[in-house]
């Protein structure tokens, strides 16, 4: 009995070191969104992949031992079709993470990033968001369209940190999210008043699931006895 307990304390405790963090990530049909995403939580990359209709979601835990926290990084992919992109707005209640992600080979998707997607993210997403301008198929340099330099430009005018990647070739991919975890763990984001009231009204939201999700599984035992 005792025992038991014990393993239940530690457990609980666990529990407490464990944090969720939502990312999503938007950008033109095309740019990788999806491969970027598969080669982080499966470690795979699939030439073939098919276009992301509506929007997917994918979960990894990754572990950050300089704050003792680990992070269940909760991952939207969110179409790039014109005819989804009324949708992309509902993905950013609560968000923590925007990645923009546009092709390096493909200069439209990233001009659409200026007319279009940063602005979404501006007036859709939290006051404190994270956002990052995400160059990817980084292993097509020589196919380069858009240059490297005036994306970087752009995105320091719109005070917005700049990464390339690629999902072929798994180029900065891991350091994203690691950089990304820090930052959300970083003692001056995570104390800040909004990022507070955000995490606690996820909290009372996952202490309702819980409960509800314990007190359907007695009544199931209930009637599963008494039946």
């Amino acid at each position: 009995m005792d025992d038991k307990d014990d393993n239940s304390n530690d457990e609980e405790q666990d529990n407490e070191q464990d944090e969720s963090i939502k990312v999503v990530l938007i950008g033109e049909s095309g740019v990788g969104k999806t491969s970027i995403i598969s080669k982080f939580t499966k470690g795979i990359f699939n030439q073939d992949i098919m276009s992301t209709n509506g929007a997917t979601f994918s979960t990894k835990k990754k572990e950050f031992k300089q704050s003792k926290k680990t992070l269940s990084f909760e991952i939207w992919d969110t179409a790039g079709q014109e005819k989804y992109r009324s949708l992309a707005k509902m993905f950013f209640k609560d968000a923590a993470v925007a990645l923009i992600v546009y092709d390096i080979t493909n200069k439209e998707s990233f001009q659409e990033i200026q007319k279009y997607w940063l602005n979404l993210v501006k007036e859709n997403g939290p006051q404190h968001i994270i956002m990052y301008i995400v160059g990817n198929k980084y292993d097509l340099l020589e196919r380069e369209a858009v240059n490297e330099e005036d994306a970087r430009a752009y995105a320091e005018s719109q005070n917005v940190p700049f990464w390339l990647t690629s999902a072929k070739e798994s180029i900065g991919i891991d350091e994203l999210f690691e950089e990304i975890g820090l930052k959300y763990l970083d003692p001056e984001y995570i104390n800040n008043e909004e990022i507070k009231e955000r995490k606690m009204r996820k909290n009372e939201v996952a202490k309702i699931n819980k409960e509800s999700s314990l007190d359907k599984s007695k009544n199931n035992k209930k009637k599963g006895c008494c039946g």
